[in-house]
């Protein structure tokens, strides 16, 4: 039920933290990991990780922010692979000031990159899922897609933008087989958070005191989820939104 061995998942963003970690654990349930990035050293030092823990896993460097370097992207994957089984849209970064100090260029950078970058590679992955008649697409928010944050006003616009989005997509493709759900991490211990526990005074205090598993996440804690909504496992579960956060929405 949760073998993923033939199919071929790309993950965007998929060179460093969340993105990594989602990428291993669809690599080890047996998917081909192709990991996206603009950063093509970092890639190429992430697939080799991979490889050496005899993983399938390859890289491609995209803008998935542009629309031209998305269509040709998803052209690769189709001319390579000739398939797309699994998209995971992680992509993403922040600008972290107060709304009144935030400028206009800020703030299309933040909702370019995490929100407009899904739908860009959602589109293109569609002919390709819908030729398959089955797919999967896993939409990266955050548990800031329901809290708000003084600090990030673009990026939790741009992350209960991927929910809202997410909830079309899987109206609109259902009857094709394929299945649109969102993952919203939690407080996770990687290069995005550890910028705002340097700007944000006593954000790692309040973090622990309010997540009842009492630990920040790592990236392997998004591993367990993207194999079960990328196979056969999830295929009556979409549109849904779910946290991953070691209970911190619920307390």
């Amino acid at each position: 039920m949760f073998d993923l061995h033939g199919k071929v998942a790309l993950v965007t963003g998929g060179n460093g933290g969340i993105g990594l970690g989602m990428a291993r654990g669809l690599a080890q349930a047996g998917a081909h990991a192709l990991l996206v990035g603009r950063n093509a050293e970092k890639s190429a030092a992430a697939v080799r990780q991979l490889q050496d823990e005899g993983l399938q896993a390859s890289s491609l460097e995209a803008d998935v922010a542009d629309e031209a370097a998305v269509a040709s992207l998803f052209a690769q994957v189709d001319g390579c692979h000739g398939r797309l089984d699994i998209l995971v849209n992680n992509a993403g970064i922040t600008i972290r000031k107060p709304p009144e100090q935030m400028a206009l260029d800020e703030w299309k950078r933040v909702m370019e990159t995490n929100l407009t970058s899904a739908f860009l590679c959602c589109r293109a992955a569609y002919p390709l899922m819908k030729k398959a008649g089955a797919g999967k697409i896993i939409n990266i928010g955050s548990i800031l897609s329901l809290f708000g944050a003084p600090y990030a006003g673009p990026y939790c616009a741009s992350k209960g933008g991927i929910v809202q989005y997410t909830k079309s997509l899987a109206l609109a493709w259902a009857r094709d087989g394929i299945q649109a759900n969102a993952v919203l991490p939690g407080w996770i211990d990687t290069e995005l958070t550890e910028g705002a526990r340097a700007q944000v005074a006593g954000l790692n205090e309040r973090v622990l005191a309010r997540t009842p598993a009492g630990r920040w996440g790592r990236p392997e804690d998004l591993a367990g989820i993207a194999v079960f909504l990328a196979s056969a496992a999830s295929d009556f579960v979409t549109g849904a939104a779910i946290p991953v956060d070691g209970g911190y929405a619920a307390a």
